[in-house]
């Protein structure tokens, strides 16, 4: 199980790194700042809601896989 973990955890970075690639910007750093760019707030649709949910459980699913290596490791 210790041996798999690793693998687990490099499979889900990588899908991770990718869905965060594909999401789209908004307005860059300008949104960092309060600059909204002329850009409304919209729901997310299609891909985009998919992209979003995706990156949530992903990212949820890398913390659990860490925690787990940390608990098995003690």
């Amino acid at each position: 199980m210790s041996n798999i973990l690793p693998v687990i955890q490099i499979i889900i970075s990588f899908l991770l790194i990718i869905v965060i690639i594909l999401q789209q910007r908004g307005a860059g750093l300008s949104g960092a700042f309060g600059g909204g760019g002329g850009e409304s707030y919209h729901t997310k649709r299609g891909f985009e809601k998919i992209l979003f949910t995706s990156t949530v459980v992903l990212s949820a699913l890398f913390l659990l896989s860490a925690l787990v290596v940390l608990l098995i490791r003690q």
